[in-house]
């Protein structure tokens, strides 16, 4: 068979003389007036085109048709042709069970009026550019057709857009990419791999009985799958490998893929330290949490012997949520951040590989938010390989119940992504598909699906019986052999290996197994049971960093930023606002986004790159920002921050697609796979936040403790009370302060610009530290420009992040203070207003709580007890009495009060985070601000 194959380019190669001339003759006509053609030509035209003359030469007749007039017949065939590449899929060998009908109706001869006499009146010529061997008509054409799109691969590429990448993947599969055939000695390898695929999964089931394992049987050939794409991928240059997958099949990825060995996986389920089977060269990596996890949620790292390094991502229960985490961290090994500018991308050095069940691919918008990174210049990754683990059920839940769509990876289809489907009880067809992947992948640097079709030969988990809600599938089940008997039999049934010689490898592999358990067994007398701790360096409440920057350093990076390349012309109200930073900085009236760039650029040249994004974070949803500037002229992108003198490290800012949770999981995975990376992510508004829940619930509030995993991610989170409506007021605080224990991360909602400058430089010193942690920034929109929040210079270059801040002009006179006043955050400047320089105001004294938390319960105990008199300490807050920071702070108030009044001051406890008219909030923030001030 020739492996020089390709697609016609077009049928009209079979057309001469009287026909050749009809056809110019329709395509004129098409031009003008197509609804006058014949639809048959219509669609031919469309396709492609008109009848091309190639290097001058007219097109060769043929017997066919040349004097019969008859060209419908060819036409017809070129329609079935091309319909058994677009339909073959519905008609192909699929499905390991046989419970699914199969469509021939799309390719049969008939349905086009067709014989197989016309078939074989019409040379292979026409279906082919490069026949393949032994083919010598079209009715062996339309039959090899057949028999590369229906057999047990189902390809659908019709959708693709880009012409070249269907001619190319059509041409792999028609040159025979999916029919390699295998070495004796390669096939016995594949025994052998599922031999012990299906004997790990058989003896947990044994031995373990009834402990949860998720098991992957039934679609044993995904390792074999896994295997062949990171083989063939480490010989395309790839140096990084990054996994994810939920819960089911992981254990035997764990094992056979990330070769974490048989006594280490068993001492899981023995409740023996797996730390005692850890191999000591080095090359299998974990991390653990003092709190843990379930087996089956555990990641791994493994280096082979060539360098190549393949993690499997730790992931939650909730199943697709730690998608985009395995994108970022792509993404981030792809990225080189260790010279100035944007960090350079280089696609081919890492891959992502990620493994969906098939009711929640289909099911779970979290998928398409993964495509639509695909193409975006700050999120791709040169394609990810995206593996639908089709077990053809979920949970309980049925086909007809769990989706719209013909098949689970039609989502795909609409993101311009080829699908492979292939028979998961074909492990020589799935072998091939992994490879063939690689190479897509490699040619094309996009994502590609594979939905690898099998069964689940157990229920949801090992101790539910699932015949009670799917009874006819599984009689079928309880029928079918598994693939390693399949597989063995074909082999013995070849000669390839004696039956006998099939069941003394089985046999021998699960001794194998055996003899690791005894293992374990035998070291359970050494396991000295010793519980993991907090890091004693992230018990820090409040680290001291020093974040101070030498004033005159600081004065240069200042106009370095105000220096634009030649003939650059930044838009003339923005260059006006721009420039007027120079003035400002002399003054001491340094707004925040000022503030804030002037620490990014301090941060780069300490040698620690930033990574920025964010819907709209290069110009900032308030037009605070500013950091790409745009030519008047010519609309040409400009980065002040990449032309600072002195930078170490890249600066990288992108304004992120319109999705919250996939763009968070992103970056708290780059974050992960580049801790060195100041990663910040800035929601358009606070609220939005909401949409990426998940990921502060399941991973960045709790990866440290359940699997050790460290990160100090950024989180912006616009927040402030200014009559603007419920959803552009609240960001939600109270769930951070309700996800905080084990000091998991700091919660800050600043009132200086100042103090926002050195939190950002105190949290990149942090950056590598076992001391590093998130850092939620409760963030303003009116405090942005407004006066009372500016810095100066003195207070960048020589200050530090203060957790708490003492109102000015107040508390003069200790003896008359008889109320202190504490908040956070845009309400302690509407006071400070309200109190200016503290005339008339001897009763009381006001402190700011920049950091939420921890809280600084001792630094405010300190500043109250230099008041003799005091007889009662208020919160005071804009947010309702059920939100915002009243609930969390509430025990530490009656802890610091020490027997004083505790008092609440602000709006009532509401089921909206705020009025949604302009009046009412101006007249309930007037009374919260009057009541907090009164004597």
């Amino acid at each position: 068979m020739s492996n020089n194959v390709l697609p016609a380019g077009s049928p009209w190669s079979a057309f001469s003389g009287p026909n050749l001339g009809y056809v110019l003759e329709q395509y004129d006509l098409f031009l003008q007036s197509p609804e006058e053609v014949e639809p048959e030509l219509v669609q031919l035209f469309q396709a492609y085109g008109g009848p091309v003359f190639a290097d001058g030469q007219q097109p060769v007749a043929t017997a066919a048709v040349a004097g019969t007039g008859d060209y419908k017949k060819v036409l017809a065939a070129v329609k079935l042709a091309e319909s058994i590449r677009e339909y073959g899929h519905l008609a192909a060998d699929l499905y390991p069970l046989k419970n699914r009908q199969l469509d021939t109706s799309r390719i049969e001869e008939s349905v086009f009026n067709l014989t197989a006499a016309d078939l074989q009146a019409i040379p292979a010529s026409v279906f082919f550019a490069n026949v393949p061997a032994g083919v010598t008509n079209g009715k062996e054409a339309i039959d090899y057709l057949k028999s590369v799109y229906t057999d047990k691969v189902g390809v659908e590429v019709a959708h693709l857009q880009n012409a070249e990448e269907r001619a190319w993947i059509e041409a792999q599969i028609e040159g025979g990419a999916f029919k390699a055939s295998l070495t004796p000695e390669e096939k016995k390898a594949v025994l052998e791999r599922l031999t012990r695929i299906e004997n790990f999964e058989k003896f947990i089931h044994k031995t373990f009985v009834g402990q949860k394992r998720f098991s992957g049987e039934g679609l044993d050939t995904q390792i074999i799958l896994l295997d062949e794409i990171i083989k063939a991928s480490e010989s395309n240059g790839v140096k990084n490998v990054r996994i994810g997958m939920a819960h089911r099949g992981r254990l035997n990825v764990l094992t056979h893929v990330l070769k974490k060995p048989y006594d280490m996986m068993f001492s899981d389920f023995a409740h023996v330290s797996n730390e005692l089977f850890l191999p000591e060269d080095g090359r299998l990596q974990i991390t653990k949490g003092w709190t843990g996890d379930v087996k089956y949620h555990m990641g791994a790292s493994y280096t082979h012997d060539s360098g190549l390094n393949v993690k499997l991502a730790y992931n939650p229960s909730h199943l697709e949520v730690g998608n985009p985490l395995v994108i970022g961290s792509v993404r981030a090994a792809q990225d080189d951040t260790s010279k100035p500018g944007v960090a350079k991308h280089d696609p081919s050095s890492a891959m992502g590989i990620i493994l969906h069940g098939d009711a929640a691919f289909a099911g779970q918008g979290i998928v398409t938010e993964g495509f639509n990174f695909s193409q975006t210049a700050g999120f791709k990754t040169g394609g990810t390989v995206q593996i639908i683990a089709n077990n053809m059920i979920g949970f309980t839940t049925e086909l007809h119940d769990s989706r719209s769509s013909n098949y689970s990876s039609d989502p795909a289809k609409g993101y311009d992504i080829p699908v492979i489907h292939v028979n998961a009880d074909s492990p020589e067809t799935v072998a091939a598909v992994g490879r063939f992947v690689a190479a897509y992948r490699d040619k094309f640097k996009k994502d590609i699906v594979i939905d690898l079709i099998g069964y689940r030969r157990y229920g949801h988990n090992e101790t539910d019986d699932p015949t009670v809600t799917n009874p006819e599938t599984y009689k079928l089940v309880a029928k079918h052999e598994p693939i390693r008997a399949l597989y063995g039999a074909q082999l013995a049934e070849a000669g390839i290996l004696s039956a006998d010689e099939v069941k003394a490898l089985d046999t021998s592999i699960y001794a194998e197994m055996q003899a690791a358990y005894d293992h374990v067994k035998a070291m359970a007398e050494k396991d000295e049971h010793t519980s993991i701790e907090m890091p004693e360096e992230l018990k820090v409440e409040f680290p001291e960093i020093d974040t101070k920057v030498d004033a005159e350093r600081l004065a240069k990076v200042n106009e370095d930023l105000l220096v634009f390349g030649d003939g650059f012309e930044p838009q003339n109200k923005l260059g006006k606002i721009l420039a007027k930073r120079r003035d400002a900085f002399a003054e001491g009236k340094i707004d925040w986004g000022h503030a804030e760039t002037l620490a990014y650029a301090t941060i780069t040249q300490d040698g620690t790159p930033v990574r920025f994004t964010g819907q709209d974070a290069q110009r900032g949803t308030f037009s605070q920002r500013h950091l790409v500037l745009h030519d008047k002229n010519n609309g040409a992108e400009f980065t002040p921050l990449h032309h600072v003198e002195g930078a170490n490290a890249s600066f990288t800012v992108y304004n992120s697609p319109l999705t919250e949770a996939g763009v968070v999981g992103f970056e708290y995975g780059y974050n992960l796979e580049n801790e060195n990376v100041l990663s910040v992510w800035e929601a358009q508004f606070g609220d939005f936040a909401n949409m990426a829940q998940v990921m502060f619930d399941n991973f960045i509030s709790s990866a440290r403790s359940k699997w050790g995993q460290k990160s100090g991610f950024v989180l912006l989170l616009p927040h402030g009370y200014e009559g603007q409506g419920p959803e552009h007021s609240s960001s939600r605080m109270e769930r951070f302060l309700q996800l905080s224990a084990e000091n998991n991360w700091f919660v800050a909602n600043c009132s200086n610009a100042g103090n926002y400058y050195h939190l950002l430089r105190r949290q990149a010193a942090l950056l590598g530290t076992e001391g590093v942690r998130p850092l939620v920034v409760v963030s303003p929109k009116s405090l942005l420009r407004h006066p009372l929040a500016a810095a100066t210079a003195e207070q960048l270059a020589t200050g530090r992040f203060q957790e708490v801040i003492e109102q000015p002009g107040l508390g003069k006179n200790a003896e008359a203070v008889e109320k202190v006043v504490l908040g956070t955050g845009k309400v302690m400047i509407d006071l400070a207003e309200r109190v200016k320089d503290g005339e008339g105001f001897d009763h009381l004294h006001i402190v700011r709580v920049e950091q939420i938390y921890p809280f600084p319960a001792q630094q405010v105990k300190d500043i109250i007890a230099r008041f003799p008199n005091v007889k009662e300490i208020v919160w005071v807050q804009e947010e309702p009495k059920n939100q915002g920071s009243w609930t969390y702070v509430l025990e530490t108030l009656y802890e610091i009060a020490e027997g004083k009044k505790v008092r609440y001051v602000g709006r009532p406890a509401m089921s909206s985070t705020s009025e949604g008219d302009g009046d009412s909030h101006k007249a309930a923030q007037a009374k919260l601000v009057n009541e907090a001030l009164e004597k």
